[in-house]
């Protein structure tokens, strides 16, 4: 099925509403994920500076279509976000170095692959092979 894409006589792909709405989210969502929003403000104490650091993820979509005969048609678009936090940067006596909040829930997964690693490594390097006839020699 082929589709067509209505131009201008200038040739230009006319502007949808999608675009606006689509626009209008990245300016909303470029505003509120900036610098500050990745590295919050730093904390010092006893010559020991404090700056926390996050993760953030976004993502945007958008569309529109119409059916071939002209009936029907529609757009729209959305945006969605996530942020954490993923350590703190410490300076310390003109040195500074990362330090990375570790998650339980990742730790613990980790430790269980591990277990069962350990496990099925032990499984796999055990011999299986029995000589023939063994048994048969200690029954008299």
């Amino acid at each position: 099925m082929a589709t067509h894409t209505p131009t201008t006589p200038e040739g230009h792909v006319p502007r949808r509403q999608a675009d606006d709405i689509l626009v209008k989210l990245a300016e909303q969502v470029g505003a509120r994920f900036t610098a500050s929003t990745i590295f919050g403000t730093p904390v010092e104490r006893d010559g020991v500076t404090v700056i926390p650091v996050g993760t953030v993820r976004f993502g945007f979509g958008g569309g529109g279509g119409s059916d071939a005969s002209g009936k029907g048609e529609g757009e729209g678009g959305g945006a969605v976000g996530t942020g954490g936090p993923a350590g703190y940067i410490e300076l310390k006596d003109g040195r500074s170095r990362f330090v990375p909040i570790v998650h339980p829930a990742r730790m613990l997964a980790l430790i269980c692959a591990m277990v069962v690693g350990g496990i099925l490594s032990a499984q796999l390097g055990r011999p299986t092979t029995r000589r023939r006839g063994a048994w048969r020699r200690l029954v008299p």
